[in-house]
This record gives C-alpha cells, sequence and structure tokens, in this order.
C-alpha cells in the first residue's frame, strides 16, 4: 500500500531530510585523497547525532555502519573500513536519517582528487539521469515514467542502469511502497498523486548492468569490474510538482 502523507507530514519529513543534504555538504569537503571511509563513517554519525537525530542505516538488517561507503566498482551499501581513498578514485555515499518520526534518505558520488575523463562524465550522466526522473515525478504521471526516464538518459550516453536494486517509497518507513525501478517502459504502474513521498536513486554502470555481492554479504560491485555511480533524492509529489526535500 502507498501511503500518502500529509503537508504537516511532509514538513516534519523536511527535517531529516535536510539533515541529509547536511551531512553530504560536509563529507564533500573532507573527502580527499589519504582519508578513510571510516573517517567519514564517524564523521556522518557525529554530525547525524548532534542534530538529535540517528543514523538510519545503522543496524538497519544487521548493517553495521551509518554511511554506505562504496569506492569506485563498487555499486552501493559498501562498508566503511580503514582502507585510504586514493587519488582518481570515485566513491559514492549513501545516507539516512531518522529525525522525529520520519525518514530522509539520499546519495551523491564524489570524485576523490582528480579523476579522468571517463569517470567524470559517468558521474555527470547519473546526476542528469536522476534529474531527468525527477523531472518527471509530477501529479498525474505514471511511476514507470520515471523509470523509463532515468534509463533513456543513462543508456542514450553509453552507460547501464542496474537492475538489482531500486529507488522505494519512503515516511515514517525507511522502504516503503511503491518501489522505483531505474529501468521500464513509460506509462506504467500506479499514478503519481499529491502527498507520495520517494526516494529516487539511479545506479549507474559504465559497463554492464550485472553486479554480484562480495562474502561480506554487503557490498554490491559490478560483475565485470567496470565502474559505478549513484546519485539519489527524497522527492515529495506536490500539487505543482515536486519538492526536493534533500537539497539545500
Amino acid at each position: 500500500m502507498i501511503v500518502l502523507k500529509s503537508e504537516d507530514e511532509i514538513n516534519r519529513m523536511a527535517e531529516s531530510c535536510r539533515i541529509v543534504a547536511e551531512v553530504l555538504e560536509g563529507i564533500k569537503k573532507i573527502v580527499a585523497p589519504g582519508v578513510t571511509t571510516k573517517e567519514l563513517d564517524e564523521f556522518a554519525e557525529s554530525f547525524i547525532r548532534s542534530k538529535g537525530a540517528r543514523p538510519a542505516f545503522k543496524g538497519y538488517r544487521g548493517y553495521p555502519a551509518s554511511v554506505c561507503t562504496s569506492v569506485n566498482e563498487q555499486v552501493v551499501h559498501g562498508i566503511p573500513s580503514p582502507a585510504r581513498l586514493a587519488d582518481g578514485d570515485i566513491i559514492s555515499l549513501d545516507i539516512g536519517v531518522y529525525y522525529r518520526g520520519f525518514y530522509g534518505d539520499a546519495a551523491v558520488t564524489l570524485p576523490v582528487g582528480r579523476i579522468n575523463g571517463p569517470a567524470e562524465k559517468l558521474l555527470a550522466v547519473t546526476e542528469k539521469a536522476l534529474e531527468a526522473g525527477i523531472d518527471r515525478a509530477v501529479p498525474g504521471n505514471r511511476l514507470s515514467d520515471i523509470s523509463s526516464a532515468i534509463q533513456a538518459c543513462a543508456e542514450s550516453e553509453g552507460f547501464s542502469v542496474v537492475r538489482n536494486f531500486v529507488g522505494h517509497g519512503i515516511g515514517r518507513e525507511l522502504h516503503e511502497e511503491p518501489q522505483i525501478p531505474n529501468f521500464g517502459r513509460a506509462g506504467e504502474g500506479p499514478r503519481l498523486r499529491e502527498g507520495m513521498t520517494l526516494a529516487i536513486e539511479p545506479m549507474v554502470n559504465a559497463g554492464g548492468w550485472e553486479v554480484v555481492i562480495l562474502s561480506d554479504g554487503w557490498t554490491a560491485v559490478t560483475k565485470d569490474g567496470s565502474l559505478s555511480a549513484h546519485f539519489e533524492h527524497t522527492v515529495a509529489i506536490t500539487k505543482k510538482g515536486h519538492d526536493i526535500l534533500t537539497k539545500l
């Protein structure tokens, strides 16, 4: 069942989403060669708790950290560690926050130091694919209009969209209905309505879309070893269109 939120509930949800956005802005300032992914996780958890909120991911289904830190060929759910980032890496940071009864969720992929042209293009196209999906998130459209726009944007540039992981509804629960694939034909699925709150999150690979899960049971990597990028926003469907809640 898709849970519609009232204006007051969306306003309260925006508070948790703002904390997510502030954490990501803070992390952008400290991502650099030599920094460990564990240090990024510690920064995020400290910041979140200083706001009176709690990390949404820590302990969720057994996940051991506050942030998913996925480097290079890691697609999603990478676990922070003492491993140090190197010049030329890319890192995807996925962060969730629980505050006053509601969740917020967002992700960004950042360059570490100087990255090469193909990596820059992957990041730019994945962010553009997110924007294309959000543009379709308006009342009256179908859910798959979002999915189709994301897929078309990524594939038109020679990339592929991951099919094993999808976006989702969000609100009082971290994962709610509906699921939001990043691929599919337009004009299908439930009609978008005012009060829907969605976590839209394309994961785009430089090579094939297939992924495998590492022995830690969490980290998903591209099957062919190609780079992967991940961008996400929590979005509310409004009477006039949409509101990106995790955007400062």
